[in-house]
């Protein structure tokens, strides 16, 4: 694993950590269950299909699963924005939170591509 996959990973595990920490949150003090389930299920999934990409069994599968991954940030992304506007979280969470999803939904995209050009070069 080099280095820029080691940064990756760990951006994603930083991600789904936080999140895990907010869907207890907005559990414990908010008695929001729903939403925070959504935002739990696509951001924690972030980081599971990025190690699972590590381990495809063709650059095809690799691009798939990060394209899956990439979705799953997008989706993340949509319930942030839904917990701002429903006032569970502020403003500078949601900014926060999306910050970091946007910096790895940029990191999922620039790895697609590139994967899909090298793809496009071996035919």
């Amino acid at each position: 694993m080099n280095d820029k996959q080691i940064a990756f990973r760990d951006k994603c595990m930083a991600f789904a950590v936080r999140v895990v920490k907010l869907r207890s949150y907005l559990c414990e003090q908010k008695h929001e269950h729903d939403i925070s389930r959504q935002l739990l299920r696509s951001g924690t999934a972030i980081g599971a299909l990025q190690r699972e990409a590590y381990h495809a069994e063709s650059d095809a599968d690799l691009v798939h699963k990060l394209a899956i991954a990439q979705k799953e940030c997008n989706e993340s992304l949509y319930w942030i924005e839904l917990l701002y506007l429903t006032n569970y979280i502020t403003k500078a969470e949601s900014e926060s939170l999306s910050n970091d999803a946007l910096e790895l939904l940029k990191m999922l995209t620039a790895s697609i591509q590139t994967l899909k050009k090298r793809i496009k070069q071996k035919q």
